[in-house]
């Protein structure tokens, strides 16, 4: 396919914050409270990089990094901890308020739920963080990978005791064969793809997301961004923080910019369409973001990003590795910031935005210029050391 940079507006925002609510702060704080009885839990860093603003013509330029999150090196173990905690609650009648990791191993609780599988589809990161839970609660979980995951990502799945493999489907189709053991084995399915009669467990997870958001609202204080950048995969990770933010902020909501891979852009296809339904991406979607390698939106994400996000990207894989190598290489004075593919994806076409003149229209349209003050989500660190390596050190990738 020809790869370019593509962007379109959503002429239809919302002005009812209301269905927000349910990523809101309130909620957020809840599930903060539950991340925060898992000893591993400590709020991550949000680097301000103001080299890195001055050099792209920018007021401020913040990253949320993630690579020391509950030390699995990305953000989702966050939904997959809060998901199958808020299941297994719900299971054992723990009411929403008593939930904790220490509730959880009981003994009481672990006698009802010790002959439980939980199963998942992933490209690495979000399966990791539901075998790292399933470990702490002592029940078993399998995991599926599309074909091309890489090998490390694998291996550290099955060092937290999954049965993980990887398949020779695409992302989507491995969504599909994990639902199928749902249905044959009773096994519980995680997963933050939702639709028709599978929405609790993607709502929670995505209000899992919302820890990292609470995160970043409260660490920038009132140096409120004008500008806020989410990569996109399914649309959960983007639509429970958009929730979060619009509820946070409101009327003075910053502008909200969605980025996908041109291999994988089904969000950024949905609203290009604007016909009411949802749109999808078929095929092997070889992209370097593999976790952005999603090819059917998520409907309760869409519907946060339907309502409320600003724009949305499609773009080549050459900006997110850009986003890759800059991050890593930082300004004199800057943190360094160790982001992998899907992480770097944000900061990447913000870069290019700001650096490629031939993009002076697309500024315009975003309204970004040298007042505006960004915040992205590095959602990952070198999960993958190899790629990353052939990226950062050599350039290389599959479609350069």
């Amino acid at each position: 396919m020809n790869e370019t940079i593509k962007q379109v507006t959503n002429r239809h925002l919302s002005n009812d914050y209301t269905p927000a609510e349910i990523y809101g702060e309130k909620q957020a704080e809840k599930v903060r409270a539950y991340h925060e009885s898992f000893a591993e839990y400590h709020p991550t860093e949000l680097k301000k990089l103001d080299g890195l603003a001055e050099c792209l013509g920018l007021g401020a330029f913040y990253v949320k990094d993630e690579s020391s999150r509950l030390g699995l090196n990305a953000f989702k173990g966050l939904g997959g901890s809060y998901s199958i905690g808020r299941y297994l609650a719900e299971k054992c009648g723990i009411p929403e308020g008593e939930l904790s990791l220490q509730k959880l191993q009981s003994n009481e609780t672990h006698e009802q739920i010790k002959d439980m599988t939980f199963v998942t589809a992933t490209d690495g990161n979000h399966g990791r963080g539901v075998a790292w839970t399933c470990q702490k609660l002592g029940v078993k979980s399998v995991v599926y990978m599309p074909k091309g995951s890489a090998q490390e990502r694998l291996e550290n799945i099955r060092k937290l005791g999954a049965e993980a493999s990887i398949t020779d489907f695409n992302y989507d189709d491995a969504v599909r064969l994990a639902a199928s053991r749902q249905d044959e084995f009773g096994w519980v399915l995680v997963q933050d793809t939702a639709w028709e009669g599978y929405e609790k467990i993607p709502t929670w997870i995505m209000q899992g997301y919302t820890t990292m958001a609470l995160e970043a609202a409260q660490q920038l204080g009132d140096d409120r961004p004008t500008h806020i950048f989410l990569q996109a995969g399914v649309g959960a990770l983007s639509g429970g923080v958009t929730g979060f933010f619009v509820d946070y902020y409101k009327e003075n909501k910053p502008k909200i910019i969605i980025v996908e891979p041109n291999k994988a852009d089904c969000i950024f296809r949905t609203a290009e369409a604007d016909d009411g339904t949802v749109h999808m991406v078929s095929g092997d979607m070889d992209t370097i973001m593999a976790g952005l390698a999603c090819g059917e939106p998520c409907t309760l994400g869409w519907e946060m990003l339907r309502r409320y996000a600003d724009h949305f990207v499609s773009m080549p894989d050459y900006v997110a590795a850009k986003g890759m190598r800059i991050l890593g290489n930082p300004v004199a004075g800057d943190a360094k910031v160790v982001s992998g593919e899907s992480g770097a994806a944000p900061a990447g076409f913000v870069a290019e935005l700001m650096m490629n003149e031939s993009l002076d229209y697309m500024r315009k349209e975003l309204e970004i210029d040298e007042n505006s003050r960004v915040l992205c989500f590095s959602t990952e660190g070198d999960t993958d050391v190899e790629n990353y390596r052939k990226i950062v050190w050599e350039g290389l990738y599959p479609s350069f």
